[in-house]
């Protein structure tokens, strides 16, 4: 593990190829997926949103705990590696789905990708508290943020600009082409950055496997109850994630079917979203510093909700007034769930033991991806029955409930042990 500035210097070319091979996959997802999304949205079929998200996590809810084992029980470069394998082999099914419009090619794609990242998460994150001391974590977990966050912004951004592309070849939209050589495309470079990622020994070489799969999972999330702090951070990640993937399955149909925007536009609405996390990220580690940082969750909470509170009146206004309303709520909700993040999640990182961090931090995804798998059912339940911008302001009062709830858990924490968390 790097421990002077020296060391860290020499630790940045590693890091980069992490941080390159995670942000190129995570492009990858955000591109496809949004690419599906605007399909089916387009296509009149708001429901097919739900259904892909919850086919892309369900594996992180099957394959938590084997995700977990696999970070500890290996070496994380080798566990890297074969999830990048696994995602070109992905994106080449992705790419015929999308070409031939094959919504089973589709939905295969998108689990398979979901089994990758389900094991690359955990590797990866265990990885950085490997190559930097525990005071830098936060620091290359802002920098590797602001990266994922312009990959993400990119292939949300992207998607509907590509697919708009004009004219046929071989009777396919040109669009759907270009989407296909471009996903197997980036598979491929990024399986090429990711042989650049620091081979470690393994952390936990005789940890058994966990044959009861999600019930060890389950097991390693009620150990977390013991630490107050670590369990108010879980919650705040999970809430944080479901928010922002039901924002997403809002964002879709309010732009295109509400507002009449367009594919271009609409991913455009999202990606603005995703620059507001970007920027409360880069503030977030700074403003959320010190040992109270937690008592500041609860605002960022309620600066969400007042955000989405406001989307039911946006279509109040005149004319054209209420789309430059909406991409700067859009934006600051964004921000709002940036500001939160970074320290969360680098806290996520830290606390847990080294032996454990894969397993704690597979726990942790098993506990967020079951939240972003109800966002799709309920996000179907939302679009069947109100209008995009009123279904964002329902989710804004279950968000300021939300507020309440982590406000209540800090103090009731603080007052039971006598002290500070």
């Amino acid at each position: 593990m790097a421990q002077d500035p020296d060391d860290i210097r020499q630790a940045r070319w590693r890091f980069c190829c992490m941080a390159g091979a995670y942000s190129l996959g995570v492009y990858n997802d955000n591109f496809f997926k949004q690419v599906a999304l605007i399909l089916a949205v387009a296509a009149g079929q708001n429901s097919m949103q739900g259904f892909a998200v919850a086919v892309f996590t369900l594996p992180f809810l099957v394959f938590a705990a084997p995700a977990g084992w696999a970070a500890d029980r290996f070496p994380k470069r080798k566990v890297v590696l074969a999830a990048k394998w696994t995602e070109l082999v992905a994106m080449l099914a992705g790419a015929a789905g999308i070409c031939t419009g094959s919504w089973p090619l589709l939905f295969t794609m998108l689990a398979v990708m979901g089994v990758q990242a389900t094991f690359f998460s955990p590797a990866l994150n265990g990885s950085i508290p490997e190559l930097y001391p525990e005071s830098y974590v936060p620091r290359a977990n802002a920098v590797l943020r602001m990266l994922v966050t312009v990959a993400i912004l990119g292939g949300v951004a992207l998607a509907g600009v590509v697919l708009d592309r004009p004219g046929q070849w071989a009777g396919i939209e040109r669009g759907r082409w270009l989407v296909g050589f471009m996903v197997v495309g980036i598979a491929f470079l990024g399986l090429l950055v990711s042989f650049g990622v620091p081979n470690r020994p393994a952390a936990n070489p005789l940890a058994p496997y966990p044959w009861n799969g999600p019930i060890h999972t389950l097991g390693q999330l009620r150990r977390v109850q013991g630490d107050g702090l670590l369990l108010l951070s879980v919650v705040a990640d999970v809430l944080l994630w479901s928010i922002g993937s039901l924002g997403v399955l809002l964002l879709n149909p309010l732009g295109m079917q509400e507002f009449g925007l367009g594919k271009s536009l609409t991913s455009a609405l999202v990606a603005c979203q995703l620059v507001g996390i970007g920027a409360g990220g880069f503030a977030g580690g700074r403003l959320l510093s010190g040992p109270l940082w937690y008592r500041r969750i609860p605002a960022g909470f309620l600066l969400m909700s007042a955000c989405l509170g406001a989307m039911p009146l946006v279509p109040l206004l005149e004319g054209a007034a209420g789309v430059p309303v909406l991409f700067t709520l859009t934006a600051l909700l964004g921000a709002a769930g940036g500001l939160l993040l970074i320290p969360v999640e680098s806290f996520l990182q830290v606390r847990p033991p080294a032996q454990e961090k894969g397993a704690v931090w597979s726990a942790v995804n098993f506990a967020v991806f079951s939240g972003i798998f109800l966002s799709g059912f309920v996000a179907n339940w939302l679009n069947a029955r109100f209008r995009p911008t009123d279904a964002m302001g329902w989710v804004g009062v279950a968000t300021l409930v939300a507020a309440g709830g982590l406000w209540w858990m800090g103090r009731f924490r603080e007052a039971k042990t006598g002290r500070s968390l």
